[in-house]
């Protein structure tokens, strides 16, 4: 078999299982001069595919840990927002294209300055204790994110000056400043709804298709049906297991074996091979996942030293580890977390390469003191993959004259220990749906998980002025400027972002590549379902 041939297999496969429109693959085919109907058998086939219910989704994820927890104020990786997000709903969802659509907030309006909003309570709605859903429950689960809280959330609703119910199906929410992107703002995934004074977190409380069955953090997750889902066709497995597999190859192990249906994070250097599996179908989402980085906290010596950040970031061989690590399927960081598909991305700023002279150049004038030790901390416990990237590192930025130390640490707690309190380590983030999240929470100043404490008064009024900024040329001039301040002054080196590679068994259907997350915006659970 060619491998075009391979590639037309692996279309059908996805055309099949909804991963792929009629047009697309009409497109792909007359690419290659073939010659496909619209009225295909195939894709009759794919259009005509039935929902149905039933069965046990087994899920095999990477992006957990032993400390995880269903507080909504603790997610930070996929275990955690795949099993919310089967329990419970948010406020906002995405499209597959990225946009904020209604989720338990069903509409909105909004005043002139976009300052004053007023959103639409879906009615009908039942939590699994039978309590009607209302603006109550809507104000209390956002409160669970402001005051006095440790929420990543926190910073990026700094901005509500007020929210009140209005009557029992509205909400008010008039805030500090306009914000045209306040919408996509409450599609964080941190801000699940749950009912009024709610706070046992190993019982959790929600109005998702399923209830929480049982809970081993760090090894497993079960969750059984409700019966019955407000949302049509979803929701559609009688019971769904998340099974917590960090090793790469132990995942796509357990893809192949059939011990689970779907995996996360497919290893790239072994992708193409696995695109030949009759028994695996492989969805790719180009250019829009994970963010790889290694992060220093700029107030922690000798990380304050402007220099030496820049070293650091013409040091890396970002394309070495793009062809070794990923096997091309990333395209390069420019030391910031936009990437190219976000219309505010700065297309004028130029690529950060592999410089070793320039590298040098920096770190001579930084003067730092003889015997000063740089340290990177890395773990497969970050992402998996996270050490083999470093070092790389550690060989390429020794062309510069400088000694880089290694040092990989426990994956346990890796999150909770090592992360925002190391001066130097691993750190990936997902993607953001606007440049306003993406800077208020990766970088403002109010921010909790600004993980390179880079916090620049400047920078905050730049993006507050952003907002409010309707003229859409000079919104982007503003975060083009953003970016440079960034890439320029900050503590982050954004190397690669990669491709989101899910695998599946070819029996779950309706499943799409997202413009947000992976495994279809970490909703797979929701929905999906069985041939």
């Amino acid at each position: 078999m060619t491998e075009f041939e391979h590639k037309l297999r692996d279309a059908e496969k996805m055309a099949r299982m909804g991963h792929m429109t009629r047009r697309d693959f009409v497109q792909f085919a007359a690419a290659a001069g073939i010659a496909i109907p619209l009225a295909s058998t195939m894709f009759s086939r794919a259009q005509a595919q039935e929902v149905k219910k039933g069965g046990t989704l087994r899920l095999g994820m990477e992006g957990g840990s032993a400390s995880d927890s269903l507080d909504p104020r603790t997610y930070a990786d996929s275990v955690m927002i795949a099993a919310s997000l089967a329990i419970m709903n948010g406020l906002v969802e995405f499209d597959s294209d990225g946009n904020p659509t209604g989720e338990l907030l069903e509409s909105w309006d909004v005043q002139p300055g976009a300052q004053d909003w007023v959103f639409n309570v879906r009615q009908g709605i039942k939590f699994s204790n039978g309590k009607t859903l209302d603006a109550d429950d809507i104000i209390y689960s956002i409160g669970l994110h402001r005051g006095e809280t440790k929420s990543p959330a926190k910073g990026i609703l700094e901005q509500i000056a007020e929210i009140k119910a209005i009557s029992p199906t509205q909400v008010g929410i008039t805030l500090s400043a306009g914000n045209a992107d306040f919408p996509a703002i409450l599609g964080d995934y941190h801000l699940v709804v749950v009912p009024k004074d709610h706070s046992d977190w190993e019982n959790p409380i929600g109005t998702g298709a399923y209830t929480l069955e049982s809970f081993e953090p760090g090894v497993r997750i079960a969750m059984k049906s409700t019966g019955s889902y407000w949302k049509p066709n979803r929701g559609n497995f009688d019971s769904v297991e998340i099974l917590y597999i960090q090793d790469p190859a132990a995942r796509t192990a357990a893809l192949q074996s059939g011990q689970v249906d779907a995996v996360n994070r497919l290893d790239a250097r072994t992708v193409d091979l696995l695109m030949k599996d009759p028994n695996v179908a492989v969805v790719r989402t180009k250019g829009t996942g994970n963010r790889f980085c290694f992060v220093n906290r700029v107030t922690m010596d000798p990380f304050t030293n402007k220099d030496l950040r820049l070293a650091l970031k013409w040091g890396i061989d970002r394309e070495k580890i793009i062809k070794q690590v990923y096997n091309g399927y990333a395209i390069p960081g420019n030391d910031h977390t936009l990437d190219p598909y976000n219309p505010y991305y700065n297309t004028e700023m130029p690529q950060r390469t592999f410089d070793p002279d320039k590298a040098a150049f920096h770190f001579k004038k930084a003067g730092l003191a003889a015997g000063t030790k740089i340290e990177l901390k890395t773990s497969e416990g970050a992402w998996g993959s996270a050490v083999d990237c470093a070092q790389i590192y550690q060989e390429s930025i020794k062309a510069a004259g400088i000694d880089l130390t290694v040092t990989k640490v426990s994956g346990d707690g890796y999150w909770d220990n090592v992360w925002l309190k190391e001066p130097f380590c691993a750190v990936y983030w997902g993607r953001r749906p606007t440049a306003d999240q993406t800077f208020s929470q990766v970088y403002g100043s109010a921010s909790d998980w600004n993980d390179s404490n880079w916090k620049v008064p400047e920078f905050d009024a730049l993006v507050a002025e952003a907002r409010i900024e309707l003229d859409d040329a000079k919104r982007k001039e503003i975060y083009f400027k953003c970016q440079e301040m960034i890439s320029e002054d900050g503590g982050m080196i954004c190397f690669a972002i990669t491709d989101y590679l899910d695998g599946y068994s070819p029996k779950v259907q309706g499943v799409k590549p997202h413009a947000r997350y992976d495994m279809d915006d970490n909703r797979v659970a929701e929905k999906a379902w069985f041939a």
